[in-house]
């Protein structure tokens, strides 16, 4: 069992009170809906195409030649627009009002070869609780001989993570669809994160296997043994896709995190963290390239991070709107908003961490 991590507003800090209640009131006063729009079912769709049509294109033999490897290649944009643009706001609870609707939206992700159930515990409650920090936050988790926090074991290996991180970053999403779920279902059951009976912890464990079967079926199986497409085609394909998938994924997520003036904390001996939960999120993360349109659409707004971590319940569609909200209101009470301009800069941002990082040397900002 993982120490219990609390927050303490020793400050008695009112940010987030009045930050949260002039939040509300920009929803209140437009009569706006803080779930999705029209915009948001158009991105739905839009994201949803850009992995079905070539999966169509493909399995109807029509994509030939350098077509049939584009498709490939299209689908694992989709596959990973469809996770931060979709599925990702569904499984918060912020695509609609509805839990059934969240709840069928959010299986976008076992569609893809994913479980909802396992992200959720991941992802909402570890990595949106405790951001940032070592042993809690898995984001920052050191794998396959990558730093991502100073708080971290160095191995001499990692002086060279700068070369190699990305090569790994593209197989994030290999890892998740073939062994990553069954691995943490296991140790989220073992370490207690996954509070399920022993019947609901069966039942998730049988959901997880029929979407895989479910999910190889129609990605590997039905191409090559029903339509007869050569198999090592299909299996180059597949690898493709989620060599795509992954870079992209890994990437948007890191440039919010595991940047320049974000900080790693660590909990006292009382398991403490002498910050407000609120001003913590502001502290462990980052928004980028905010004035690019195309860039938010794609990624979900996940470019404005700072804003989802505060706001998880608040569609991404909104972002933008609530953005200059947060930044006054950050400035007026003294508490950081780091930002980069532009998906450049956050990437040289993360890389210069990655280097320091893989050098053992000190960061040029506190880490707790």
């Amino acid at each position: 069992m993982r120490q219990t991590i609390k927050f303490v507003n020793s400050d008695k800090t009112q940010f987030f009170n009045i930050l949260r209640t002039r939040v509300d009131n920009y929803f209140i006063e437009n009569n706006i809906s803080q779930h999705a729009n029209s915009a948001m079912v158009f991105k739905t769709i839009f994201m949803v195409a850009l992995y079905f049509v070539p999966y169509s294109l493909i399995i109807s033999q029509i994509a030939a030649g350098w077509a049939f490897w584009l498709c490939w290649v299209i689908m694992g944009l989709g596959l990973a627009g469809i996770g931060m643009s979709v599925m990702h706001d569904a499984n918060h609870g912020a695509y609609s009002s509805s839990s059934l609707i969240n709840k069928i939206i959010g299986r976008a992700l076992n569609v893809g070869g994913g479980d909802a159930n396992n992200w959720k515990l991941q992802h909402n409650i570890l990595h949106h609780t405790y951001t940032n920090i070592q042993e809690y936050d898995e984001d920052i988790d050191a794998k396959a001989g990558m730093r991502f926090s100073p708080n971290a074991e160095y191995k001499p290996i990692q002086r060279f993570q700068v070369f190699y991180v990305f090569f790994f970053y593209s197989l994030m999403s290999l890892y998740w669809t073939t062994v990553k779920d069954f691995i943490q279902f296991s140790r989220y059951g073992k370490d207690g994160v996954d509070r399920s009976n022993k019947k609901e912890r069966l039942k998730n464990f049988f959901i997880i296997l029929n979407w895989k079967v479910f999910y190889f079926l129609y990605i590997i199986i039905v191409p090559i043994f029903v339509i007869g497409i050569v198999w090592w085609k299909v299996l180059l394909g597949f690898l493709i896709l989620h060599l795509v998938a992954g870079l992209v994924l890994s990437v948007v997520f890191q440039l919010a995190h595991v940047v320049e003036d974000a900080i790693f904390p660590l909990p006292d001996a009382k398991g403490n963290i002498e910050t407000e939960w609120a001003i913590h999120q502001m502290q462990t993360t980052a928004n980028f390239a905010r004035n690019n349109w195309l860039l938010t659409f794609y990624v979900g707004g996940l470019n404005f991070q700072v804003n989802h971590h505060l706001f998880p319940k608040i569609c991404h569609i909104h972002y933008k709107k609530i953005e200059p909200i947060i930044e006054q209101t950050a400035k007026e009470f003294g508490v950081p908003y780091i930002y980069n301009k532009s998906l450049f800069s956050a990437l040289l941002s993360h890389v210069r961490v990655l280097k320091k990082l893989g050098r053992n040397e000190a960061l040029t900002f506190p880490i707790g």
